[in-house]
């Protein structure tokens, strides 16, 4: 993005993941390839999408719409922005979910659960 390589490269689903820094009323700018999933998440002040406000500790869905090539966000004018856009391209698998596990099948998901209850996760997992 603008020029600067991030550290997660991954050609099938080509991550994006920007911390953005805007001064009050900054225009920021990003292509986005119009197959790809994205959302923007306000963490400090407030952002304008597509004339919508977006508040601190809101988040605002991209629609991934052909006509378009892209996203402009705006920060607010109540001081320094901050938010995080986040896109890459659909896995199209599928997903099952409980509590913080997400997984693809329900079997994945149990046995997350066995190995979180054995200690089998993290940085303090025995092996």
């Amino acid at each position: 993005s603008h020029g600067v390589t991030g550290a997660v490269q991954r050609e099938h689903t080509q991550p994006l993941y920007l911390d953005l820094h805007l001064p009050a009323g900054a225009r920021f700018a990003q292509d986005l390839p119009a197959d790809h999933n994205a959302f923007v998440y306000v963490y400090r002040g407030s952002v304008r999408i597509g004339g919508q406000t977006v508040a601190r500790q809101r988040m605002a869905l991209l629609a991934n719409d052909p006509a378009t090539d892209g996203v402009v966000i705006e920060a607010g004018p109540e001081g320094e922005t901050r938010a995080l856009l986040i896109a890459g391209q659909p896995l199209n698998e599928p997903i099952a979910q409980y509590g913080p596990f997400v997984m693809n099948t329900k079997e994945e998901i149990y046995q997350a659960l066995a190995d979180f209850r054995d200690g089998q996760l993290g940085e303090e997992a025995q092996t």
